[in-house]
């Protein structure tokens, strides 16, 4: 049952138009992902849709109540941004609103609350529109997919993952009917070219072999076959001219960077931490550790919010005597401080000043961060906050340097900037070390998981995907000996019970059934 219409809704910037839909429907039970890049207007949409906002041309027709989850959230000196996201949370949930409307949710929190957020998501009785680009939170929720792309807004059926493969699709039918066109372009233009050189042999008969009344009579069967040709000639190009053209798609330009010390480092552990504790007064971070890192892996910092994943990851920047580098290493150290810039200066010349790499290699890079041809000429000046960090990642990226150290590079990027640096650094050969909360990110990019839990370091050999099946396995028998315990015990009082029942008792018999049924519903999951 649809809850909301928008018909022809159109939205303006000044001259610009932001975007327009012909119809948008929200139906009761909808769980929509709304994506598109940074400034294509999806705060706006969802503004407008949410009755929060207006626009400049197109009607919404709805009787449903609805609830806008903004995506600035205030700042409480005495909280931390998780726990005010956490406020905002609670009371968009108790507005019970026919459709929810939620930008950017996950903000500022970690993994363990993500995953809360979306199981109570999942039970919300209304219908919600989200901002996110955590995407596998997005792949968790969504049934659909609204893509704001040049000012169109594109409806796609399923989650985000489901989107990405329908995208890959039609990137392929481009590349084939692109093909198809090339192909059919050559075959008229390798026809003219033949006629062309056909027409070219077409000349006047040799006066010596003919007589003074054959020549004239030869002439115009000459002209009128010239004619005929160039007639045809004319018909090929003309035929060239109404082909339907089709633009090149876009590939990327493959990344092979010069990194130093690369060959030297090889195989060899670059990284070591022996006992390695951290505490703060009486409250300790984590108990002593001892761990490696091999040049050219790509381990991830995971833990809870507060767990010390900053403080480790500085922690073995700055080399305590617990902590040993090889003397190959070369750290180059991305947190999104944009004080490194220069804000007169353009794109490229900021990272040819520190760049490594030839300028061809450093122009590659930026292509794949989406600064083509003419954009690399822009000042920084002019530039928005996640152009910006897409600036200051490329010029620590392309630097002297072999070990890249990275504290929450996604934040404040837009899902295909996220997409693009992942592009960058599947690629990169050198070593990398960072501490991120976007699981798809970790699972797309980590070799190895260095896990921060219960005042604990653990240093885990595989990716993400692994880790976490490891860590289903270890709660399936943890749940499983401590089912146990609770149906042995369960059993203990229930003969209690049936020789001398007290309140006491029955309470216990109460609490063990809750325990069991909680142990039970962990077990199937």
């Amino acid at each position: 049952m649809t809850i909301l219409e928008a018909n022809y809704i159109e939205k303006y910037v000044r001259d610009r138009m932001l975007f327009k839909a012909e119809q948008l429907k929200i139906e009761e039970s909808d769980r929509i992902g709304l994506v598109g890049k940074n400034g294509s207007g999806k705060t706006t949409l969802l503004t407008i849709l949410s009755g929060n906002g207006e626009a400049d041309e197109g009607t919404i027709m709805t009787h449903s109540t609805r609830y806008l989850l903004p995506q600035l959230k205030e700042a409480k000196s005495k909280k931390s941004g998780g726990e005010v996201t956490k406020e905002y949370i609670d009371k968009a949930l108790m507005q019970k609103a026919d459709i929810l409307f939620a930008d950017e949710p996950t903000t500022h929190l970690d993994t363990n609350w993500m995953e809360e957020l979306e199981n109570r998501l999942k039970k919300y009785r209304g219908a919600i529109v989200l901002v996110s680009h955590d995407r596998y939170f997005l792949d968790q929720l969504c049934t659909k997919i609204w893509e704001i792309d040049e000012g169109s807004i594109n409806e796609y059926k399923g989650n985000y993952s489901s989107y990405i493969k329908q995208k890959e699709l039609l990137r392929k039918q481009h590349q084939e009917k692109y093909e198809a066109y090339m192909e059919k372009k050559e075959q008229l233009e390798k026809a003219i070219q033949l006629k062309e050189r056909k027409a070219a042999k077409v000349t006047n008969p040799s006066p010596k072999k003919l007589s003074t009344s054959e020549t004239r009579e030869a002439k115009p069967y000459f002209a009128k076959l010239q004619k005929k040709m160039h007639q045809n000639i004319k018909a090929l190009e003309k035929r060239v001219e109404k082909l339907d053209e089709v633009e090149k798609p876009k590939k990327q330009t493959a990344i092979k960077m010069d990194i130093p010390n690369q060959e030297k480092m090889k195989g060899k552990t670059i990284l070591r931490a022996t006992d390695l504790s951290m505490q703060f007064g009486k409250r300790i971070l984590w108990k002593p550790a001892s761990f490696e890192i091999k040049a050219g892996e790509k381990a991830a910092i995971i833990g809870k919010n507060g767990a010390g994943k900053t403080t480790l990851l500085k922690q073995l920047m700055h080399e305590r005597k617990e902590v040993s580098l090889s003397p190959s290493v070369k750290l180059g150290y991305f947190s999104q401080n944009l004080d490194i810039l220069e804000q007169e200066q353009s794109i490229l010349e900021n990272v040819m000043k520190s760049s490594f790499q030839e300028e061809s290699m450093v122009r590659t890079v930026l292509a794949r961060l989406h600064f083509l041809r003419e954009d690399v000429f822009k000042p920084v000046r002019v530039l928005s906050g996640g152009e910006r960090v897409k600036v200051a990642f490329a010029k620590v990226f392309l630097s002297d340097m072999n070990v890249l150290v990275m504290d929450e590079p996604t934040n404040f990027l837009d899902i295909e900037a996220l997409e693009a640096l992942e592009s960058l650094l599947t690629d990169y050969e050198g070593t990398i070390l960072f501490v991120s909360h976007d699981r798809r990110f970790i699972e797309n990019i980590a070799t190895r998981i260095i896990e921060i839990s219960n005042q604990s370091i653990t240093a885990f050999d595989g990716g993400y995907r692994d880790f976490l099946e490891r860590n289903r396995e270890s709660t399936r028998d943890f749940v499983k000996d401590e089912l146990l315990q609770v149906e042995t015990k369960l059993s203990e009082v229930i003969s209690r019970l049936s020789e001398s029942p007290t309140e006491e008792l029955d309470l216990e018999f109460k609490a063990l059934v809750a325990e069991r049924k909680r142990l039970q519903d962990l077990k199937k999951e």
